[in-house]
């Protein structure tokens, strides 16, 4: 059996100008995140008795599909990575730490890379991380033609990190002292509300003039972190918040969501907050003082983590 597994992504500033329409017009993207403890995991095995005698492909996640030919397996993101590696009948399990139907946190980005890492494993072939994102970033676009390059980049390779996009298509990273990251305790806090990031997506890219303002709080922010000023980290933390609202009304169109925020922004507790992903569903992310937070939501506290994809076999 073959283990594989990936961080999901917390995006703190820049989301939307890593939109490969948004790059490719401006030429430069940049992102501020941290993959965090929460992870998705992929086992791939083979029937070693036997029994699987029709030879077919069996795919358990939230359902489970038994087919005979990848063609027909109807999780897009099992079946793209299986055609791509022309995958022999196998069985393949996908599970995760947190709910990721909609979630804001770039989970069929951690998927991907957690199921390319195992067929590697069971190919005995090798990538190195950014080879792997880079993969599956491009298998991604084949469902999900709006993706932006941080999900992947942002799940694949582990810390808290400034990551910036060239219209040529270079990648480039920076590590970030993580101090406010410890400082602080961080939760996602579900909203109950999940989406089709697609939707969200192509609504973004009908006017990129209104994401470029996100790449100044981007400058903003990485300078406050580089200089230690955590007041003015949070400040931005809130201020990017507001301003990737104003790029779309579809971030905030379910009412649900504009209540939360609107609790989480009176709420003396919260110092600051800002919803995850593409919007209009998943996780709000909330900073707040060490044991002090105190809101009627579902949520979990969350932790930086240093590592990305790995991959074991027992």
């Amino acid at each position: 059996m073959f283990i594989a597994s990936c961080p999901l992504r917390v995006s703190l500033f820049g989301g939307s100008t890593d939109n490969p329409y948004f790059v490719k017009e401006y030429g430069y993207g940049s992102v501020i995140s941290f993959t965090c403890d929460l992870k998705t995991y992929v086992t791939i095995s083979q029937d070693k008795f036997g029994f699987n005698k029709d030879h077919k492909y069996i795919i358990n996640y939230s359902r489970r599909e038994e087919v005979s030919d990848v063609k027909d397996i109807r999780n897009e993101v099992v079946r793209v990575v299986l055609e791509h590696f022309n995958m022999p009948p196998c069985q393949v399990t996908l599970t995760s730490d947190a709910y990721s139907q909609g979630s804001g946190l770039a989970s069929s980005s951690s998927y991907l890379i957690s199921l390319i890492k195992a067929c590697l494993m069971f190919l005995n072939r090798n990538l190195s991380e950014t080879e792997i994102c880079a993969l599956a970033y491009k298998l991604e676009l084949s469902f999900n033609p709006f993706c932006g390059y941080q999900d992947p980049y942002g799940c694949g390779v582990g810390g808290y990190k400034r990551i910036e996009f060239l219209r040529d298509g270079t990648v480039r990273f920076e590590y970030l002292p993580d101090d406010v990251l410890r400082l602080y305790d961080l939760h996602l806090v579900f909203t109950g509300v999940t989406r089709n990031s697609k939707v969200v997506l192509q609504g973004i890219t009908q006017n990129l003039a209104k994401i470029e303002p996100l790449l100044e709080t981007v400058e903003s922010a990485y300078k406050s972190i580089k200089n230690d000023e955590t007041d003015k980290f949070l400040y931005l933390i809130n201020e990017g918040w507001e301003k990737k609202k104003q790029t779309c009304d579809l971030i905030t169109q379910n009412k649900h969501i504009r209540q939360m925020d609107e609790e989480l922004t009176e709420e003396s507790t919260v110092l600051a907050h800002r919803l995850c992903g593409a919007g209009n569903g998943g996780f709000f992310l909330t900073f707040s003082e060490k044991d002090s937070l105190r809101i009627p939501y579902d949520n979990v506290k969350i932790n930086l983590v240093s590592d990305g994809v790995r991959g074991e076999s027992i």
